[in-house]
């Protein structure tokens, strides 16, 4: 079954880290990577731009209006996602432990089973 494991990103608590802490999480990632693509759990991942950079399309009435992103005001936001394929949701919560983000106070990997997929 497909898993998508979500990276919620805090960008206080991410500014609120060590230059050397910054740069662990993005070797842990390197090495996450390396684990599921060796185990062929693998299927792809995405790494998110900044909110500031998005945008938000609403259409009202048949017009199209594209805002400034992102949708909601919060102070998390969607930072990227890895999509594994794992046998079992207790393998899935195994892989989302060994993303460095789940080992940060404030940060954390939401697991969600993949309903449908198409084209992957």
């Amino acid at each position: 079954m497909k898993y998508l494991l979500v990276l919620n990103i805090n960008p206080d608590v991410l500014a609120a880290l060590s230059e050397a802490e910054q740069q662990a999480i993005g070797a842990g990632h390197g090495k996450f990577m390396e684990t599921i693509k060796a185990s062929g759990e693998f299927h792809s991942t995405v790494a998110l731009k900044l909110p500031d950079q998005s945008a938000v399309v609403k259409v009202r009435n048949g017009v199209p209006a594209v805002t400034d992103g992102p949708f909601v005001e919060s102070k998390e936001f969607l930072g990227g996602y890895y999509l594994i394929e794992a046998a079992t949701p207790e393998r899935a919560y195994e892989l989302a432990a060994m993303i460095p983000d789940a080992g940060i106070e404030g940060l954390g990997v939401e697991v969600r089973p993949v309903e449908f997929s198409d084209g992957l």
